[in-house]
């Protein structure tokens, strides 16, 4: 399993290194295209399923204490997320203690700017993994905004554009390390703080609640312009590891996710839409080690059930 150095910052064992030149370049072709295509839509104000769905997607396949007072009270406060699916992802969490898991759910119906996240389980920091990685793009997409960087810039054997796709699509270590450099670990930290998200590249920490903060300011185009906004959602789509929180969820309901993976940390934070309803949804769990991330799989589905099942 990969180990904790500064310059790996706790990177996912499932990393995709040592691919083909060739075959990426192809790939890198067809992805542009279909960001490209996604970028119109965004910037018309088009958030359908229908348009936002990769027409290659297949379609997904389904696989008690009470809370505190202060939590109770302020899950009240979004009529759609009520006491009912409260108790069904609170009977979830108690049934699988022998794990570690914390979940966030923000309605984003309202905006990010007035959503609140509403949190089950655990509400510390866990070690984030590659769902980190949304917050190093978005980073370096404001980095080009402001004109300080460009996706044209080369970095490593190939241009930052390139990179920025790898890192996220496809959780490529070697791209996440180069696109981290770049921004500079400081200036990654500050640009978390904006958010209010307290983050350090060298620990990769990150609570439920800070990464549903991070997906619905991406989400809702507080954070990225529209053309951009709409390219890194279309690379939070198709991943090489569909198989957590998508597999779980109905067809007709688009996913825009990334997932983190490593050692005993198993993740998935993603965004469900379906015409004007959106919502955030970060699932963090810790186990043992790798030998219990299909126990853990299923725990993540049955989340996700749940809440598309009382929202959707």
């Amino acid at each position: 399993m990969d180990r904790y150095t500064p310059r790996q910052s706790r990177f996912d064992s499932r990393g995709g290194a040592g691919r083909q030149p060739r075959v990426r370049r192809v790939r890198a072709v067809v992805l542009t295209t279909c960001a490209a295509a996604l970028a119109v839509a965004l910037a018309a104000g088009i958030y359908s399923s229908a348009e936002a769905r990769s027409a290659a997607r297949a379609t997904p396949t389904a696989p008690a204490t009470a809370p505190p007072a202060a939590q109770a009270s302020a899950r009240a406060s979004a009529a759609s997320i009520d006491a009912t699916l409260d108790a069904q992802l609170d009977a979830i969490i108690a049934a699988n203690s022998q794990y570690q898991i914390g979940v966030a759910l923000v309605d984003l119906s309202q905006g990010a700017g007035s959503a609140e996240a509403h949190e089950y389980g655990i509400q510390e920091k866990f070690v984030a993994a590659s769902t980190a990685k949304v917050l190093a793009a978005a980073a370096y997409y404001h980095l080009v905004e402001t004109g300080v960087a460009s996706l044209d810039a080369p970095l490593g054997n190939y241009t930052a554009g390139f990179q920025l796709r790898e890192m996220v699509q496809q959780s490529d270590n070697d791209s996440w390390s180069l696109i981290m450099d770049a921004v500079g670990h400081q200036e990654l930290t500050e640009y978390a703080a904006t958010m209010g998200v307290s983050y350090d590249p060298e620990d990769n920490t990150l609570t439920p609640a800070e990464m549903a903060t991070i997906v619905s300011r991406l989400y809702s185009g507080s954070l990225l312009n529209p053309a951009d906004t709409a390219q890194l959602l279309s690379y939070m789509q198709d991943t090489n590891y569909e198989t957590l929180i998508p597999a779980a969820v109905p067809d007709g309901i688009t996913v825009f996710h990334k997932y983190g993976l490593l050692g005993d940390e198993l993740h998935d934070a993603a965004v469900l839409a379906r015409d004007d309803t959106a919502y955030a949804l970060v699932i963090y769990t810790k186990g043992q080690d790798l030998s219990d991330d299909p126990e853990r799989t299923e725990v993540i589905h049955q989340l996700t059930q749940a809440v598309t099942g009382a929202l959707f």
